[in-house]
């Protein structure tokens, strides 16, 4: 639960149960019957099957910056951090290395002609525009937050679990850890006038249109409660001391932690402040876990879970009987992590050692490990200090979210 009184999947099935009693404004049920339709057959926010509408400003290409193979797994308009690039870089990611998440093509918007358009009817009085210089001169807060796709883990599924899912056949590598520097979402709403009746906001992406089971959706966006909007989400502008880049959400992005990736929009353009609820595709209909273990309609999500990594290369042999150190990262979005434990023999566990600052949005470790000759398996998983830990087995559902199991990795020393 945060600090709103609601958590994101209470959030999220009120928003639904609100929509469908007529009580909640979003797109047509002609609309949401048909992307159901869709939904049914081909991954959520998926890169097949989905093409976008006239874009707001030009794009060279899904992805503007360079995707060495050394450092990225390019899977369409996405590419996924390879964990091996992060052993010893430290706690933050380098933007170099950082996971992209694109629905259509990265835009390139002109920094001194952007503005972003506050609106609606929870103000107090009509539109409120600021500039990115406007934005810099109002109070700054900088934050250290982890941005994780929702599906993250999910080609595990297939290649650890044997099931069929549907999407993006991401390993672990979509989430980044990075210092965000801009202004409380919550100053921006208060200079622009919110008023006390106000309900939902709801930010828009100045990305191309995605267009989804032949239905045009619109900008990406996706509502926040008021309680979690004045909280702790951050119209973000810097990350890692330096101005956004294009493929992070240039010029200004929200960063919304604690909740999946897709909260955090990027490349912000407009935000609708509402005085009744709002309902969005990206918050109760793509991102739902559905199956034989679900409800009929699908169940909302609640924040990702408990996950390990190994920094390694599995391709890349081990020296056998030289002793080598292992190493790993582990978070958890309910929480900071109590302690991880390391298999390397199919059966016993062993206690990792804490690496860097301990309590923050992931924990890095480290163990001693001398090999013989031949394969192993390694394995890692993580405690957090809500006793939450990973399972051998994630309970299936078919578009593949919220993988938590421990993933085995196989290497050989020789």
């Amino acid at each position: 639960m945060d600090k709103t009184g609601m958590d994101e999947i209470q959030y999220d099935a009120q928003r639904l149960e609100q929509w469908t009693a007529g009580a909640a404004r979003g797109f047509s049920r002609r609309d949401f019957l048909r992307l159901s339709a869709a939904v049914g057959a081909a991954a959520a926010g998926a890169t097949a099957g989905a093409t976008a509408a006239a874009a707001p400003a030009a794009a060279a290409g899904p992805i503007l910056k360079p995707l060495p193979p050394e450092l990225f797994r390019v899977l369409g308009t996405n590419a996924e951090t390879r964990f091996a690039a992060l052993r010893g870089q430290g706690f933050h990611v380098p933007v170099d290395r950082f996971f992209v998440r694109n629905h259509t093509s990265t835009p390139v918007l002109d920094e001194a002609a952007w503005r972003l358009e506050v609106f609606g009817a929870g103000l107090r009085g009509g539109p409120v525009t600021f500039s990115l210089a406007d934005l810099r001169r109002l109070p700054s807060v900088t934050r250290s937050a982890a941005v994780e796709c929702a599906g993250n883990g999910r080609g595990y599924f297939t290649s650890q679990q044997g099931q069929t899912v549907s999407g993006t056949g991401w390993q672990l590598g979509a989430i980044g850890v990075a210092r965000w520097r801009g202004v409380r979402l919550g100053t921006v709403l208060r200079r622009a006038g919110l008023a006390a009746h106000a309900v939902d906001v709801q930010a828009e992406g100045l990305d191309a249109n995605f267009v989804s089971g032949g239905v045009d959706l619109g900008p990406v966006r996706r509502p926040l409660p008021v309680g979690k909007a004045l909280d702790d989400v951050l119209l973000a502008y810097e990350m890692n001391g330096a101005p956004l880049p294009p493929d992070h959400g240039a010029p200004v992005r929200l960063v919304v932690p604690g909740w999946i990736g897709i909260a955090s929009i990027k490349w912000v353009g407009r935000i609708e402040v509402s005085a009744e609820p709002l309902f969005s595709p990206w918050n109760t209909q793509f991102y739902r876990l559905f199956g034989p273990d679900y409800p009929a309609g699908g169940q909302p999500f609640d924040r990702q879970a408990v996950k390990s990594a190994f920094e390694l290369d599995p391709a890349v042999p081990f020296a056998a009987g030289v002793r080598t150190t292992l190493t790993g990262r582990s978070w958890s979005a309910h929480g900071p992590i109590r302690h991880v434990e390391v298999s390397t023999d199919g059966s016993t566990w062993r206690r990792a050692r804490p690496v860097g600052p301990t309590g923050g949005v992931w924990q890095r470790w480290e163990i001693g490990w001398r090999p013989f000759a031949g394969t192993h398996e390694l394995r890692a998983r993580a405690t957090d200090v809500h006793g939450n830990t990973q399972p051998d087995v994630t309970v299936h559902n078919t578009l593949g979210y919220l993988f938590d199991a421990v993933v085995r990795v196989p290497v050989t020393a020789a």
